[in-house]
């Protein structure tokens, strides 16, 4: 059954299932007129729909009787009209403290979502049963963590298909396609919440794809050969590999293993944009791509439905014309999307966010980790407490393939990749974070005021921990003939290794740190206090270690949260970027 058929309520606009109780002032949701609420007024027979009403709140319906012994709710006065004067001898009753409108939805969703394709999950735990239905689920063949967790960072990774699925979509993607991994992003939310980062993958990145066992249709398990030097998109649908297939590629290629993954159709970008009613994107000229079918004018255009789709899918017409270029167009299109989910006119409408819900689990598929509203709705309760602002778009930085005459795929670039990719897995953000530059200022004037020894009282170890072969004794070297820290020796490799370089040291230490603290130009977070150590020599001393951040020896050390490797490409969800 294709997305559009999955979990269809026969024709119940699910907007016309909200009622107002006139005891609370809320309105709430009614799953079937059978099951019995307290105080809550029944529909009329003829009630109207989401579309007739607008896009505001539902309407309030007539109440039906009630029964004896319980409060009658008041009845009510037209617009306008003056209050009525209680009766003589009766305490007017006392007035309800009513939520805004905007927290009533917030409670409802649990939360925007921080992303499009788990936009809509929010509000499902509103009616679990109807939703859940929905939803498709694959397995993740062991190829995830087994699923994210509210107490560390969290990684998604987000799958677009080219698969036909859908009505309408006969004239998208290639003929006959099994549905590859045609759009792929991998989105790493921060351990404290205050920032994320969306990871393109280029679809032409040649990558090896490991062996991928994979869960059959009768419970066995088979396991589909890897291959070597093939462009990325195959790790899903060739050779009947599944999701879990490019989740395993992207552990390969990354290092970093995904938590769970989400999948959609070329119906989540129609539906979910028709769902918020349009989003707004810029055009920094005027596109007629006849591949596309995307024909728009130069300046801020309104999106939805099969123009949205037109959008996303454009190459050739803009920037050089190949993926990369639709790759920042999709990025474009996903931080306007972001920005309306965030948005007052969505939060503060129920009808936009059920149907919102209704369109996002209908087309979505997800891993077996993730495979109900319950488990979506704590997932969106994590993404909801992101900032757009501090949501950042970037690509993996990639040349083109040197073995190709004709260019047509793309390959790692191995100065500046593996450094995107250490940011992520060490939970460095690529925006700057207010919460995180006011904890690094006050580490700062805590630990770096006061009073400084001279460079020959200094005495310290230096450790390899992630620096270059040799970096240690280069800048032990450094030091002691360039700085006058004589008191100081090579203590080899340390046990493990470790993106910041840092200098332990204890509190009686504290003026040798705070020295060469100014000599690294070390900031106050990588300054660590703690006990004393003893060098070769039985005396106490400091410990240097030197992480992957080592530049080389006396060179100025900058680990600042938004130090973004020369030429990364990034963008953030809250500014408007105009496709050229």
């Amino acid at each position: 059954m294709d997305a559009q058929g999955r979990g269809r309520a026969e024709n119940i606009d699910p907007a016309d299932q909200w009622v107002l109780n006139p005891s609370t002032g809320e309105y709430e949701l009614r799953l079937s007129p059978s099951v019995p609420q307290s105080a809550v007024p029944s529909p009329r027979r003829s009630a109207p729909s989401a579309h007739q009403m607008g896009a505001g709140a539902p309407r309030s319906r007539t109440a039906a009787p009630v029964a004896p012994g319980r409060d009658v709710p008041p009845p009510r006065r037209r617009r306008g009209a003056p209050p009525e004067e209680p009766l003589p001898g009766r305490r007017g009753r006392r007035p309800v403290k009513k939520k805004s409108k905007a927290k009533k939805v917030l409670l409802w969703t649990g939360g925007t979502m921080a992303f499009v394709l788990v936009a809509g999950a929010g509000a499902g735990y509103l009616y679990i049963r109807h939703l859940n239905g929905n939803i498709q689920s694959v397995s993740d063949d062991g190829a995830s963590t087994g699923g994210f967790s509210k107490d560390k960072a969290i990684n998604i990774l987000l799958i677009g298909t080219d698969k036909r699925t859908g009505a309408g979509n006969e004239s998208y993607g290639d003929s006959g396609s099994v549905g590859h991994a045609d759009t792929t992003i991998l989105l790493h939310v921060s351990k404290d919440r205050t920032n994320a980062t969306a990871l393109s993958i280029p679809r032409d990145l040649i990558v090896d794809v490991p062996d991928c066992p994979t869960t059959q249709e009768d419970g066995t398990t088979k396991t589909i050969d890897g291959t070597d030097g093939v462009r990325f998109n195959t790790s899903l649908g060739q050779d009947e590999r599944t999701p879990s297939c490019t989740m395993r590629t992207v552990t390969e290629l990354t290092g970093i293993k995904p938590d769970n993954f989400m999948v959609a159709d070329f119906n989540a970008v129609k539906t979910l944009t028709t769902a918020v009613g349009g989003v707004d994107v810029c055009l920094g000229k005027d596109i007629n791509d006849p591949d596309s079918h995307l024909n728009l004018k130069k300046g801020m255009q309104h999106i939805s439905g099969e123009t949205a789709l037109a959008f996303v899918r454009t190459r050739h017409a803009v920037g050089f014309g190949g993926d990369l270029s639709r790759i920042t167009l999709q990025q474009n299109f996903l931080s306007a999307l972001m920005r309306k989910l965030k948005s007052n006119d969505t939060l503060t409408n129920p009808a936009k966010m059920i149907k919102l819900a209704e369109a996002g689990t209908k087309a979505l598929t997800v891993d077996s980790k993730l495979d109900t509203i319950s488990k979506l709705k704590d997932l969106g309760l994590e993404l909801g407490k992101l900032n757009v602002k501090n949501l950042t778009f970037t690509t993996i930085p990639v040349l083109d393939n040197p073995a190709e005459k004709v260019k047509a795929t793309v390959v790692l670039n191995e100065t500046t990749a593996p450094q995107v990719f250490d940011m992520i897995k060490n939970d460095v953000s690529f925006t700057e974070v207010k919460a995180e530059k006011k904890k690094e200022k006050a580490a700062v004037a805590a630990r770096l005021k006061g009073t400084k020894s001279a460079a020959s009282e200094v005495r310290v170890q230096i450790l390899n921990g992630g620096a270059a072969a040799g970096s240690a004794q280069a800048e032990l070297e450094y030091l002691q003939n360039e700085e006058g820290v004589s008191k100081s020796e090579n203590a080899g490799n340390a046990e493990k290794t470790q993106s910041k370089t840092t200098l332990e040291y204890a509190p009686d230490q504290a003026d040798q740190a705070r020295r060469l603290a100014a000599i690294l130009g070390l900031t106050g977070s990588q300054m660590k206090p703690g006990e004393s150590v003893t060098n070769s020599q039985g005396l106490p001393t400091m410990t240097l270690t030197l992480g992957k951040d080592f530049k080389g020896a006396g060179v100025k050390l900058d680990s600042s949260s938004g130090a973004t490797p020369e030429g990364v490409q990034k963008s953030t969800a809250d500014k408007v970027e105009c496709a050229k």
